[in-house]
């Protein structure tokens, strides 16, 4: 990268190269959202001849998305071979020279502010307010509007009396011939112009790597917009309730399939075409995932994964692998997705973990069952242990998925009870419902975390908690069950629960339903996982590390 270099802009310059499409606004800067009084104040301080502060400018041959519409203006795309400056800093300030100096009509939401008027007070002095907001009371021929002052035919400036001559002359002037200082920046990498600028956004949050990426790969002329791209995807995941990906997955999904890799320096030097022909393909292979997820694993809900970053590896193998998985892949796929869900295996450092599990999904790929270097624990001891509820935890979320594929039904009428991602969005959401209620348990002295625990939740209709349940105890609540659905037996099982005496439901016997719920968990576990050596002599979780999740948990 070149040395920045400080300059000095002329007016005329200044603006024309912004008409030409020389200039542009990079799409990650913030909306204009000066006022009329703060580029009032900068006007004056042009007219005055002081210092209005430094733009910093990026030269580059990049084509980055950037606004093409600049109050108001449409402004054309820079021409072809010529290289782009994309202003880094001062973008507030050149937008409000741009609609003032044009006179421009500037829309935000439902309201239109004039930046035409403003208007040049030409009897005052030097030390006094001399561009004027509002021209109510004053007379016409000692004071001009901005936009005749630069633009205004002889006949019409001749026509002011000739003491103000002097000074229309010199206020033009000062504007056409002011001299902008500025900072070029020549042919640095994006990742260093997008770094400078967050620093000069000191308090503002830094720019996302999507964001980033965003600009890198617009490109018009192959109608692609990496933005417009994801919200597009995200709208038809809605249909399906999955909809709460985010632009950091699918990003890192997209590089996943070109680089077997995700990491952050992978992604910002993708090539912008390698992005643009992929593009397609990886949307095919997120949503072959998100079906597969879905109607194979029972999972209804985005919200219900144990880590959004499941999908990229999912979508790495449908890439690999278009058809719906078979016989020892399936089996081997299967054992993959609880390993990772189970075994804290993306609680951390996602990127490097994707990365090397990518090896392993090319096993699988082959037909071979990949070796692992974490243990899994899915013995009722270790449910009991590390089973208190959060939405938060991926070995909670884990459970929950298990509880959602065996389709639980209402205790009223056995219908399948319908979660989407808005009822399980709190933690505290009425789907979650707490078979043995919690204030009622609470009278009975019971541990608050063993009341708060996975082995006492079951996903119900929100209505089914709130009126029918509220702080009854199961042996209360559920004679009416009993009474009104003849098949209640075969709809708890839908839950991991039954009436014999071991789970204790029609006794009240919440420690005997305790430890009976975890050992059927437990069972429903085992099912998904190919025991290897490593869950014999490894630990799925160390002590020391439970005990802080547990109290960070606890002070949430």
């Amino acid at each position: 990268m070149n040395l920045p270099e400080p300059q000095s802009v002329t007016f005329t310059s200044l603006f024309a190269e912004i008409e030409n499409g020389t200039i542009k606004i990079p799409q990650f800067q913030r909306d204009f959202v000066w006022s009329k009084a703060k580029s009032a104040k900068l006007l004056d301080s042009i007219v005055k001849g002081y210092p209005i502060g430094t733009f910093i400018i990026w030269k580059t041959n990049e084509r980055l998305r950037s606004i093409r519409n600049l109050g108001g203006v449409s402004l054309p795309e820079t021409p072809k071979g010529d290289a782009v400056k994309y202003v880094l800093d001062g973008q507030q300030r050149l937008t409000s020279l741009f609609v003032t100096l044009k006179g421009l009509t500037i829309k935000r939401e439902e309201q239109k502010e004039d930046f035409s008027q403003f208007w040049v007070d030409l009897t005052v002095s030097e030390h006094e307010e001399i561009i004027l907001m509002e021209a109510a009371g004053r007379d016409e021929k000692k004071i001009i509007q901005l936009k005749d002052l630069l633009s205004g035919d002889f006949a019409y400036l001749a026509s002011f009396p000739k003491e103000l001559q002097e000074k229309i002359r010199t206020y033009k002037n000062r504007i056409e011939s002011y001299q902008f200082s500025a900072i070029l920046m020549k042919d640095a990498a994006i990742d260093v112009a997008t770094e400078v600028f967050t620093r000069l956004n000191v308090g503002g949050e830094p720019l996302s790597v999507f964001e980033i990426m965003v600009a890198k790969t617009y490109d018009p002329d192959k109608d692609f917009d990496l933005s417009e791209k994801f919200n597009a995807l995200i709208t038809d995941l809605q249909v399906v309730d999955y909809d709460t990906l985010s632009s950091a997955t699918v990003l890192q999904t997209v590089t996943v399939l070109i680089r077997k890799d995700c990491r952050k320096r992978e992604i910002l030097n993708l090539p912008k075409h390698e992005v643009i022909k992929t593009w397609p393909k990886a949307v095919d292979a997120i949503r072959a995932s998100v079906d597969y997820f879905r109607n194979y694993y029972r999972i209804p809900v985005s919200r219900l994964l144990p880590y959004p970053g499941l999908i990229i590896p999912f979508a790495y193998f449908f890439y690999k692998h278009p058809d719906k998985p078979t016989g020892d892949r399936q089996k081997f796929l299967q054992d993959f997705f609880w390993r990772v869900s189970l075994g804290g295996r993306y609680s951390q450092s996602l990127e490097t973990r994707v990365a090397q599990d990518i090896g392993k999904i090319d096993q699988i790929l082959k037909g071979k069952l990949p070796t692992y270097d974490w243990a899994v624990d899915v013995t009722a001891e270790f449910i009991e242990k590390n089973g208190y509820f959060s939405t938060s935890r991926s070995f909670v979320k884990a459970i929950l998925c298990v509880l959602a594929h065996k389709e639980p039904k209402s205790f009223v009428d056995n219908s399948i009870v319908r979660l989407d991602n808005s009822f399980l969005k709190q933690a505290n959401s009425k789907n979650y419902h707490h078979f043995f209620p919690k204030s009622w348990l609470e009278k009975q002295g019971t541990d608050w975390g063993r009341i708060n625990h996975v082995a006492n939740i079951t996903l119900v209709d929100d209505f089914l908690n709130k009126r029918l349940i509220r702080a009854q105890s199961p042996k209360t609540y559920m004679k009416e069950f009993i009474s009104k659905n003849p098949d209640i037996e075969k709809c708890l099982s839908t839950h991991l629960i039954k009436l014999n005496r071991s789970f204790g439901v029609m006794t009240d016997d919440y420690e005997s339903f305790f430890d009976a719920r975890c050992k059927a968990i437990s069972h429903e576990l085992s099912k998904q996982i190919i025991p290897q050596e490593v869950d014999r002599v490894g630990t799925a979780k160390s002590a020391e590390e439970t005990v802080v999740e547990q109290e960070e948990w606890l002070a949430s």
